[in-house]
């Protein structure tokens, strides 16, 4: 029963039309240096995120280690960053939900001047709300209720870690994300 005069807390989070990852959506293959990291601005990066959602990073051979540092802005415009450790040729998923990417750099190589690294799109899509509690009621991918619940990680104070990762491939379909606001 709904109390007289109070608001509803139910919101509904259009997510965007969210493709499937991949792991050189943002950087293809690039080559590390062998004295100094590679940094890489918005002009030499190949891509940006369709919606917000994390990022990986993948190395063309198991010698490729050291952080890869990712800057660029969340949901609200503000500036972001994060520091994705490579582990060869393993992909690695970064946690916090970039709108854009303004700049990468890559680590000097390991072991052999033909280490590369490439920066792809994951699967978890950002919120585009505080949440200090996972409050998701429902996901719903292409106007279909997903049978099982997202996968849910919150933050009151950062939103580029209030994230979401569906159970069933994202496809490019519309994303929609029923949840109760906790502020």
């Amino acid at each position: 029963m709904k109390i007289s005069g109070s608001q509803p807390r139910v919101r509904t989070c259009h997510l965007g039309e969210a493709a499937l990852g991949a792991n050189a959506a943002i950087l293809a293959d690039t080559a590390m240096d062998a004295a100094d990291p590679t940094i890489l601005t918005v002009d030499e990066i190949g891509g940006q995120p369709d919606v917000p959602r994390n990022l990986t990073v993948k190395g063309n051979d198991a010698n490729v280690a050291g952080n890869v540092e990712v800057s660029g802005m969340n949901v609200f415009g503000e500036l972001m960053t994060e520091t994705i450790a490579l582990a060869g040729v393993a992909v690695v998923a970064g946690s916090k939900a970039f709108a854009t990417v303004h700049q990468i750099q890559l680590p000097k190589y390991a072991a052999s001047a033909t280490e590369r690294v490439r920066v792809g799109t994951g699967a978890k899509l950002g919120l585009p709300l505080l949440l200090w509690r996972d409050t998701v009621l429902a996901a719903f991918r292409d106007g279909a209720r997903e049978a099982n619940r997202p996968t849910v990680a919150v933050s009151a104070d950062a939103v580029e870690s209030n994230t979401v990762t569906l159970s069933s491939a994202l496809d490019g379909s519309p994303v929609v994300v029923d949840l109760y606001e906790t502020h």
